[in-house]
């Protein structure tokens, strides 16, 4: 799932840094961020690695037992240069309304609610095989 919206923002991150500072940060560490972005080809977006600290604990992508869970935060800097927490969102809006919190910022499922199935039970992955039966260009 992060890796398809991930996909996604490489596309559109030279326009968003127009009007502000974006950055992905991962649980991975540098070499292993790097290579997997290699094989997805992107090549705008500034990566980050919140392996080795507590970021990711912090805003709780990320429990000490290392069960993961995307977020979005945004942070903001006042005049003085001090960097603050906005908000973070994460994909459950709750416990029963599974990864609907962040599914406006990727495109992929906008398409997929247009049409008569709608989402069915089709989820992201890393690489597919064939082509999903019904789905139109």
């Amino acid at each position: 799932m992060c890796t398809a919206w991930i996909d996604g923002v490489n596309g559109i991150a030279h326009h968003l840094g127009q009007n502000l500072d974006f950055a992905v940060v991962a649980a991975a560490d540098i070499p292993t961020l790097r290579a997997h972005a290699r094989a997805r080809g992107w090549d705008r977006l500034r990566l980050l690695s919140a392996g080795s600290n507590t970021f990711k604990y912090d805003l709780g992508s990320e429990d000490r037992e290392g069960n993961q869970d995307s977020t979005v935060s945004v942070f903001t800097r006042d005049a003085a240069g001090t960097v603050r927490h906005f908000y973070t969102a994460h994909p459950r809006m709750a416990g029963d309304i599974q990864e609907r919190g962040i599914d406006l910022l990727g495109p992929m499922w906008h398409f997929l609610d247009l049409t008569p199935q709608g989402r069915g039970s089709w989820y992201a992955s890393l690489s597919y095989g064939t082509k999903v039966q019904g789905a139109g260009t």
